[in-house]
């Protein structure tokens, strides 16, 4: 188990209210954005969609004060696949976008590679505590 800090816990809500904006905005005015952004509005919308079981997860983990040890390196994982598919995106010449369209592309994709970063280090620190607790733990001397 992980148990959820203070700081894991802030970045993981930090995460859901810079992703749940995104989606909000994604799925509000994608028709809006695309022709702005150069990218086609049902990859927009799509993208918005794809976010929604994510930030339940995020929610539904933030909420506990600990979850199973691979929940977190899931997050992170997917956030990571989240930037990996970003950049792709804009080598693969699928899309055209327009030079507003790339700095939103490269900046959520910032933005998600700093909240994995931070969930990475409340995941260390974590560890670190667990870790610390438990020679704490081991090496007391028994009450007489």
């Amino acid at each position: 188990m992980t148990t959820i800090s203070p700081f894991l816990r802030g970045a993981l809500l930090i995460d859901i209210v810079g992703s749940g904006a995104t989606a909000l905005l994604l799925l509000s005015a994608s028709g809006f954005l695309a022709p702005l952004f150069g990218l086609p509005a049902g990859l927009l919308w799509w993208a918005a969609i794809i976010m929604v079981p994510f930030l339940l997860l995020l929610g539904l983990t933030a909420r506990r004060d600990s979850v199973p040890a691979s929940v977190i390196p899931l997050i992170i994982a997917l956030n990571l696949a989240w930037v990996v598919a970003s950049a792709l995106l804009l080598v693969s010449r699928i899309v055209t976008p327009t030079a507003l369209g790339y700095g939103f592309v490269i900046g959520q994709a910032v933005a998600v590679a700093l909240f994995a970063d931070l969930q990475y280090m409340g995941l260390r620190r974590a560890a670190a505590t667990a870790t610390a607790t438990a020679t704490a733990t081991a090496t007391a001397k028994p009450a007489i």
